[in-house]
């Protein structure tokens, strides 16, 4: 049996880094940097820097001022784009439902008295943080593919290239620190495994036949 010391202290580096993760993803999710305005070819000088995120785009002026617009509608969206939405919401919802699970198993609360119980449902909030690294890691990958795959597609105008912005690298740190923070859940605090050791009770019929046994002999 390990000691609680150990245990707690990697209970909290995990929820740490978990928590720094959903933080990560909060800021993607607002960050309008996913793609950014290639400068190639004839696009090396231009007045405006276009910045698309999943809510908004904005347009960044050389004198300093920046104006941002809401998509209009949801349904004229681009499939990837609702998809990448889609996810990254799904990711914050798992990443709070994994908190709050935690919070029920974790050794510095008293929700459940049982240590086995407590053991299993702090496993679980780490295996549900490392799904929500799953589900943050996929729009981001798929996001950059379909940039690269457009940035060297030469039917795609120059003009309308895009690079990765700065919201798909914080997006893979943050995946980075889900699954790692998930993983020191997993193994912080096994489950305890019962020292039993099988006992031979003595009943009233064995009683009986040990006593006609002797009086046999």
């Amino acid at each position: 049996m390990s000691s609680p010391a150990p245990s707690m202290a990697l209970q909290v580096l995990g929820i740490t880094l978990s928590m720094i993760g959903f933080a990560g993803t909060i800021i993607i999710c607002a960050l309008p940097m996913w793609k950014v305005t290639a400068f190639i070819g004839t696009n090396i000088v231009v007045a405006q820097v276009f910045w698309e995120g999943l809510w908004m785009t904005c347009v960044y002026e050389r004198i300093g001022q920046m104006q941002c617009k809401l998509y209009d509608a949801l349904l004229d969206l681009d499939p990837s784009l609702q998809a990448a939405r889609g996810l990254v919401v799904t990711t914050m919802a798992l990443a709070c439902l994994a908190f709050l699970i935690f919070l029920v198993g974790a050794d510095c609360t008293n929700c459940l008295s049982n240590p086995r119980a407590k053991a299993r449902i702090v496993v679980v909030s780490g295996i549900t943080f490392m799904l929500s690294g799953l589900t943050i890691v996929v729009p981001v990958s798929w996001t950059a593919d379909s940039i690269i795959r457009d940035f060297h597609n030469p039917i795609v105008h120059e003009a309308l290239k895009r690079e990765m912005g700065a919201a798909l690298y914080v997006g893979w740190v943050t995946a980075g620190f889900l699954f790692v923070g998930g993983a020191v859940l997993c193994t912080s605090c096994p489950p305890e495994r019962d020292n039993y050791s099988p006992r031979y009770t003595l009943t009233k019929s064995d009683t009986h036949s040990g006593y006609a046994i002797k009086n046999y002999v």
